[in-house]
């Protein structure tokens, strides 16, 4: 069995706010989701939050669109990045890929 895609688009997200937002989207996070840089370490770490069939399959999570963002909060970026490595060391199952290319538009 392969492992659950689910993709992060990032497109016109301009700070963490809405960054959030966005994964609670894209995760189908619950919600009492804190909507903070813990609660998102939580949540990633946590297979019970995720999407259906993802605990069992595995989950790579493709971030889409990520550069503009990157460049306007580069602080806020390299605290996500953070994030997502620490959740990627600490749960085997979860993958998280930057893509390359532009947005899903």
């Amino acid at each position: 069995m392969t492992e659950l895609v689910v993709t992060l688009d990032l497109d016109g997200v301009t700070d963490k706010a809405g960054l959030m937002d966005r994964c609670a989207r894209a995760l189908r996070l619950p919600g009492w989701f804190g909507r903070n840089w813990d609660a998102l370490s939580d949540s990633l770490r946590d297979r019970t939050v995720w999407p259906e069939d993802a605990a069992e399959r595995g989950l790579l999570l493709v971030v889409r669109g990520w550069r503009p963002y990157a460049t306007a909060r580069p602080e806020e970026w390299r605290t996500a990045q953070e994030v997502f490595t620490e959740a990627v060391d600490r749960t085997p199952a979860l993958s998280v890929a930057l893509a390359l290319g532009g947005s899903s538009q």
